[in-house]
């Protein structure tokens, strides 16, 4: 078996990282600007009848990635509470609070809640310099906070908790589907949405929600569509490459677009707190980015299903003929010791 260099997957994984991060950034500030006015249920039922649509668009024939099966319900039914129900709600009720350009700056927090997880529940390993990115992001959120309650907004302040019960759950949601890596995005992007979108509805229904303005229904569609379900695809595909902890790193970037976005649009709330806090989370960034994780590691044999191609390094098994592109099909991983770059992905999940 080769061994391969960090560069062919983790630029791939950061590449697809990346265009989750922007698909998703972007998406908060026109959120805000869309659903002005409207409840957080129609919001979010909106948003994931949006990715729904998406996700069933994006699905893969069966013969190029694994199928569900009954033992994912429990995540996938995880993944659509945390990721689909719990985080947009929370973001909508925050967004009617808190400013455009901080509440994008405090979704940076989700790279925080993704790694603590991935470190607590799989042991991925985060050395003083993750510890450092974490420190800072954090200390960049406090100063959020701080900058709203030395304004008077008190609304701002819970505007911007509810963004941070938002990171929380979108974390959980990093978590639960990075240890999910066998199963075809698509399909998770489109039962996962079609579970979260009834459940808001029904909400909105029941709490008496006004409903949205066509208008409003159909950006709030095409916004769902392109920042919740292209960008979860993204995201997910990213996490095979790139391991939990990095592809939430990446994707921190995602904030920085969207406070951009935000001013872009006309919000003005910046101040030089909220511009230090956004330094400390560039940094934080920065700092986690540029970790470089390197050891003489050991591979068990294992057998399993999963998309997978043939240039990776760790799947040399014969085919005749051999196909081109990814494909899935159960198949065999011989043990191996061997040493090179790597990043918690499917095939490096050890212990440290």
């Amino acid at each position: 078996m080769s061994t391969p260099g960090l560069r062919g997957p983790a630029v791939a994984g950061a590449v697809l990282a990346a265009l989750a991060a922007a698909l998703f950034g972007l998406s908060t500030p026109l959120v805000q600007r869309a659903g002005h006015g409207l409840g957080p249920f129609w919001t979010a039922a909106l948003l994931y009848a949006g990715a729904a649509v998406a996700g069933a668009l994006l699905r893969q024939p069966g013969s190029q990635e694994a199928r569900l099966t009954r033992r994912d319900l429990p995540w996938l039914a995880g993944v659509a509470f945390f990721g689909a129900l719990v985080g947009p709600v929370a973001l909508a009720w925050g967004l009617q609070r808190a400013s455009g350009a901080g509440a994008s700056l405090m979704l940076t927090m989700e790279a925080l809640f993704t790694a603590g997880l991935a470190r607590i529940l799989y042991g991925e390993t985060m050395d003083r310099r993750v510890w450092l990115a974490m420190l800072t992001l954090l200390a960049g959120g406090v100063l959020l906070v701080v900058d709203q309650a030395r304004s008077g907004q008190d609304a701002g302040v819970l505007g911007l908790v509810a963004v941070l019960v938002a990171t929380a759950a979108w974390g959980t949601d990093n978590a639960l589907s990075s240890r999910w890596p066998i199963v075809i995005p698509g399909r998770l992007c489109w039962r996962s949405r079609r579970l979260a979108r009834v459940v808001p509805l029904a909400l909105a229904m029941v709490f008496g929600e006004a409903a949205p303005t066509i208008v409003a229904a159909a950006a709030l569609l095409a916004i769902g569509a392109c920042g919740y379900g292209l960008s979860l695809r993204f995201y997910l595909l990213a996490q095979r490459r790139f391991g939990a902890a990095r592809t939430g790193s990446v994707f921190a970037c995602a904030p920085f677009l969207g406070a951009l976005g935000a001013l872009v649009l006309g919000d003005r709330s910046g101040s030089w707190l909220m511009a230090g806090a956004g330094g400390l989370m560039a940094l934080g960034v920065w700092t986690h980015l540029a970790e470089r994780h390197e050891h003489e590691h050991q591979h068990e044999a294992l057998e399993h299903e999963h998309a997978h191609s043939h240039d990776d390094g760790h799947h040399d098994h014969p085919h005749n003929p051999m196909p081109h592109g990814s494909h899935s099909h159960p198949h065999v991983h011989v043990p191996v010791r061997h040493a090179h770059p790597h990043a918690p992905d499917l095939h490096h999940q050890h212990r440290h």
